[in-house]
Parts: structure tokens; sequence; C-alpha cells
């Protein structure tokens, strides 16, 4: 990561001139660090769980969970190399393959916590980031094909684009500033929802229905415990506790509110009405917005950045929903456009006096034009290899069910279960070869056609 301690260290090959001694503190805020930014897959799920119809809410909520499950594992035995290792401009080697050579001692990145520390809390960043492409593609595709896509993207995509910025690699070597994923985590996930809701296609009823959120208080929970976890994920990313840990975590506080507070002013002016919806997205928006920045700008850059960011993306939203595009959570414009507004605005805002380089306002407007190129550099690379690996497991797999279990809903088609009991309980579905309910459940007068029992 283009954490403020290890930015030195990414100027080109990594370098360990000195022995470093471990650090209780560092560890012991890498370790709280880690918890929450696992924690932020699960807050993820039921945010965008409480936006879909209760129907499919089980469904969004493992599309997360899963990811917890698949990405840590790839992460863990290849992921983690091909994104750390000494390699190429372009790629990690197979060093740390299998975790070979990740011990308790320092790490090259990371020499005052356990390499093994650091590889950990890198996996929880590669979870999330896979996970926040659910939301593009909630409500219909498939959960076998989505588990494919999320291993295969995270070894494919995301490994590759860690290693360009933060471990070694080119834009790295450029000057890009990235402090917590921005442009790695953010704008990568964000082409990659736009990308796949292309592929995938709409919901059946997209254009002809208004889906309406089913559990609005979930959203904000879930938008609630993202900003706590926010914390760990902007400000572990200094490696220790340190003075650069401070300035991201009162940076992660103050951009989301200013998000927050521009964000219902627009809802006042232009809606009449300041929803709740609109308030957890603009927190997200505004976490989104000084991910790059968080470690590189001072605390009134921070509100800057996050007052600014709200405005583009807000209008996105606007824009897409008078579209054909079914980017069904705005994926796209929560972290792609968050992440780029906020990938620029490090550029204009970046201090040296707090960590980061020269930014604009400090007359080095060329550092904008180096944050330009990697933002380029994300929408090229992960748009075109999402749209491969969608196709590629297209041959092999649909990647949607069919229409009539589409509108039963992905809870049961996949998961055999419901989110909510009605009555006495909740639906059980069990195999058409032992039972497979037709018509009208007597229980509850709840319509359950066979067609609903699939496989994955």
């Amino acid at each position: 990561m283009a954490f403020a301690g290890m930015t030195p260290l990414l100027t080109g090959a990594i370098l360990q001139t000195a022995p470093v001694e471990l650090s209780g503190a560092d560890t012991a805020w890498v370790l709280i660090s880690a918890a929450l930014v696992l924690l932020m897959t699960p807050a993820l799920g039921f945010f965008y769980g409480g936006l879909v119809r209760s129907k499919n809410i089980l469904n969004t909520l493992m599309m997360s969970f899963a990811s917890l499950g698949v990405v840590s594992v790839t992460w863990a035995l290849l992921g983690y190399s091909l994104a750390f290792a000494p390699g190429s401009a372009w790629l990690g080697g197979l060093d740390y393959a299998f975790l070979r050579g990740v011990g308790l001692e320092g790490g090259p990145l990371s020499p005052a916590i356990p390499h093994l520390l650091f590889m950990a809390y890198q996996g929880t960043f590669a979870i999330i980031t896979a996970a926040l492409i659910s939301g593009a593609i909630v409500e219909r595709m498939k959960f076998g094909p989505y588990l494919v896509f999320i291993t295969l993207w995270s070894l494919v995509v995301y490994a590759p684009m860690v290693h360009w910025v933060w471990g070694g690699g080119w834009l790295g070597s450029l000057g890009a500033l990235d402090f917590a994923g921005g442009t790695v985590v953010h704008i990568n996930a964000g082409i990659a929802a736009v990308v796949a809701a292309i592929v995938v296609g709409g919901r059946k009823d997209w254009g002809r229905q208004a889906p309406v959120p089913h559990n609005v208080t979930y959203a904000l929970l879930g938008a609630g415990l993202l900003w706590f976890g926010w914390f760990g994920f902007n400000g572990g990313s200094a490696l220790g506790a340190t003075p650069t840990a401070v300035l991201a975590f009162v940076n992660t506080m103050l951009a989301p509110a200013a998000t927050l507070v521009v964000w219902m002013i627009l809802d006042a002016l232009l809606s009449k009405k300041i929803t709740a919806v609109g308030a957890a997205t603009g927190i997200v928006v505004g976490l989104v917005a000084v991910t790059p920045a968080a470690g590189f700008v001072g605390p009134l850059g921070a509100l800057a950045i996050g007052g600014i960011a709200a405005i583009p993306s807000y209008f996105a939203i606007q824009y897409r929903s008078r579209t054909r595009l079914d980017d069904s959570l705005d994926v796209w414009a929560a972290h792609g456009t968050g992440g780029i507004v906020g990938a620029l605005l490090t550029g204009v805002f970046a201090s040296e006096v707090w960590g980061g380089k020269l930014g604009a306002i400090d007359g080095n407007v060329g550092l904008i034009g180096t944050q330009a190129i990697a933002v380029a550099a994300a929408l090229a690379y992960s748009g075109i290899a999402t749209v491969v690996l969608l196709k590629a497991i297209e041959l092999v797999m649909p990647l949607r069910p069919k229409v009539n279990e589409e509108g039963v809903g992905m809870d049961i088609v996949a998961h055999g279960e419901e989110g909510y009991a009605r009555g006495e309980g909740a639906v059980l579905v069990l195999p058409d070869a032992v039972s497979a309910p037709k018509g009208y459940a007597a229980r509850d007068n709840v319509h359950v056609p066979a067609a609903s029992h699939s496989t994955l």
C-alpha cells in the first residue's frame, strides 16, 4: 500500500538496508485494523442487503460473506505473492506462493510488524474489493459463476493492480499516490462492477418496475459499520501506531462527515426530502474519496475532498437511473466516481507538511497528471480483464438463472432458504426428488414453483 511510512520503499526496487525491531505498539494497531477491515465485508453485505428486495437478501449477504472464504484462500496461496513478491514492474513473482518465506519476522514493506500480519491485513483488502463488485449484479447472477468470477478476478485483476501501486510496480515508481486504495480498491472494483452489470445484463423487470429497498435500516447499519471499519482501512494503512495513523484516522472522520452534509443539502434542494438511503450512500462516497488521500492531506483538505466528492457522485446516481444500465446499487457512482474524484483531488491537496508530496495547491500541478495516469490504467486494465473473465466463464456455465427462477428470488434458487419467516416459519425447500412443492403451499399460500429448485 502507498502508506506514508512505506512510500520511500516504493520508488523502485524494494530494499532493506538495516534490520528493524518489531514494534509491539505497531503490531497491536495493525492487528486491530485487520479485524476492523475484515468487519467491513459483512457490513457491506448489510449495506447492500438492505437495498435489495426481500426475496434476495440472503443471496446478497452471501455474495459478501462468500468472499471471506474464497478470496482469503486464494490470497494466501497465490494472490499475496503476485501482489507483493519481488518481480517485474507489472507483476510480483512466486517467492511468497503458499506463504513460503512469510513468517513472524518483519517484512520488506513492514519492518516493524510481522510479515505474516502484513499479509493478513492486505488480505482483508482483497476480500472486500472483490465483494464490492456484487452490488452491480445482485438479484440476477448465479452464485456458482459469481464465486468462480471473484476467485479469478482477485488473482488476474486485483493482485496485479496492487503490485503496480504498492508492490514496487510501475505506478508506484511513477509517483502515483494511493494511501489506502482509491485506485487499487475503489476505481478497480467500480469499473469491474459496471462491466459486470453490462455483461450479465439487467434484472428481468428493470425499466418496467422500480425495485424498492426492502430494509433501509440494514443499509444504515451497514453504512455505520463500514465507517467504523474504515478507521482500520485508512488508519491501519500507516502500518503502525504513528502520527500518520492519527492523520488518516481524523481524515476518515472528517471527509465523510462533509460528504454527508453536502449530500443532505442536495437532497433537500432537489428532492425536497433528506433520504436515509441518500445519507448512507453519501457516507460511503466520502469514505471512498478520502481513501487515497488519508495520509497525504491535512484535515481541511479532507473536508474539501469529502464535500466536493458528494456532487459528482450524487448526479452520477441521478443520471444512471435514467439509463438502461442496471448497476443495481450504484457501485460505479459511489466507488468508481468517488474513487476517481478522490484520486485526482489527492493530486490537488497533497502536502509535504502532512506526509505526502507537493500537490497542485503548492504549485506541483504535474501530480494531478500522475494521478490521472493511475486512474486511466486502473480503468483500462480492470475493465478489459473483467470482460474477458466473465465471457470465459460464460462459455462454461450460464451467468444468470432462468427468468422464472429470477422471479422467485435468488434466496430460494441459490440457497434453498428465505431471509424472513412468514406464518409459522420459512419455506423449507427440498430437492425435487424428495419433495418438490408445487402450486400453493398449504402453510401460508406462498406459491413456490418447482422450477425454483435448482443448482447453483
